[in-house]
Parts: C-alpha cells; structure tokens; sequence
C-alpha cells in the first residue's frame, strides 16, 4: 500500500501541473493530505518524507496511480518547523530567529579589544 499526501490549494485550476500547499494528513502510507476550501489533493509520497504542516510542490502524473492519487512530491518546499531565513540563513518561527544571528562571542570580545586600546583604570581615567 503507497502512502498518499493529501493537500488543498486556494486557487488552483482542476488539471494543475504544478502544485504548491501545505499538507494536512499522511496517514495512508506514502500519501500526503493537502487540503483546501476549494480543492483537496492526494499525492503519491513514494519516501514518505511529508508529515503535516510542511509546505509541498505537487507535480501532476502523467497518468493516475489510483482513483484519487493524480499528483506525486516534487519537493517539500518548508518543512514543519524549520523554516529558514533566505537572507540570513538562519531558522525563524515567523518573524523571530531561533538561532542568534551573530556570534554570541562577538561582542563581549570586540569590547574587550576597545577597552584594551583605551587602556581605562579602575578610576575611570584613561592613561596616555
């Protein structure tokens, strides 16, 4: 038994090409669910690498691989909770990075290489 991906779309024509969603079910095996107001999508997921939530391209098959399955994974576009930054490359859960965007060691050290050039004493005065 294959598992199918099961997505929706909000605006897709009847014979897509190409299609892109988020997946809604996997419990049939190598499928996906895809599901939209206006549509629902199974696709076949030959590795079964979808599970619900990740954002998918879904190719049409040339010819139907069941009574409903006439789409297959193309790529996953977003996977569920890793989510990166196309600028930073860096993860983000919507607007918030999840790693840091710099080193943490970065500044604590650039401070201490000014303050060494200073050459400040306890006393707060600087030394010529």
């Amino acid at each position: 038994m294959t598992r199918i991906a099961t997505m929706s779309l909000k605006t897709a024509t009847v014979h897509a090409t190409w299609i892109i969603g988020r997946v809604i079910g996997t419990k049939m095996q190598k499928t996906a669910k895809y599901y939209n107001k206006r549509k629902t999508y199974f696709a076949h997921d030959p590795l079964e690498q979808c599970s619900v939530g990740d954002i998918v391209l879904l190719k049409a098959l040339p010819e139907r691989r069941t009574k409903h399955v006439k789409h297959e994974l193309a790529e996953i576009v977003y996977k569920l909770g890793s989510v990166v930054d196309p600028l930073t490359g860096k993860r983000v859960a919507g607007s918030v990075f999840l790693d840091p965007i710099t080193d943490p060691t970065e500044p604590t050290q650039a401070l201490a290489e000014n303050l060494a050039e200073l050459a400040i004493k306890d006393s707060g005065t600087q030394t010529h």
